[in-house]
């Protein structure tokens, strides 16, 4: 069975300062920091950022699973889109054979940007009851934290 959720917020910076982060290791430092409803914590298992890079997510207590890891399989500079999938762990362990979340940071005139974040997935038949269980919640949550630091940093690192 496969799904796909999509979301689109628009946030109060250019999308090329909004891709610095998105595009960067400092969105999961900035999450495991100020997301402890959702993270306890963002690990780098490998890489720097770039393509193939693995995280380690180590989640709140009562989100269903206690952590997963994620491995960044494409970031396009150039479109400004980032995909992740989930490696081991997390939905896997609940019958998903994939599970995808892309962000895409989309111009919106100069000073603002549309951030589009999609969730595509797979799951085995048998375990079609767990697709209820994704949401775009967090990922709503992600975005709007962003919003707030990079209004708030105006030199992202």
């Amino acid at each position: 069975m496969l799904g796909q959720l999509r979301h689109e917020t628009v946030i109060d910076v250019p999308a090329n300062v909004a891709w610095q982060l998105f595009g960067s290791l400092e969105l999961g430092r900035i999450v495991g920091e100020q997301l402890p409803n959702i993270f306890k914590k963002v690990e780098l298992v490998e890489g720097d950022g770039g393509e193939g890079t693995i995280l380690n997510l180590i989640l709140a207590s009562g989100l269903g699973t206690s952590s997963y890891k994620e491995k960044f399989t494409k970031i396009d500079n150039e479109n400004r889109i980032k995909e992740t999938e989930i490696v081991e762990g997390g939905f896997l362990d609940m019958g998903f054979t994939l599970y995808r979340i892309r962000f895409k940071i989309i111009e919106n005139g100069e000073d603002k940007c549309i951030v589009e974040t999609t969730i595509e997935y797979e799951i085995m038949e048998e375990s079609a009851a767990n697709a209820s269980l994704v949401t775009l919640q967090p990922l709503i949550e992600v975005v709007q934290l962003a919003n707030n630091y990079l209004l708030h940093n105006k030199n992202p690192k």
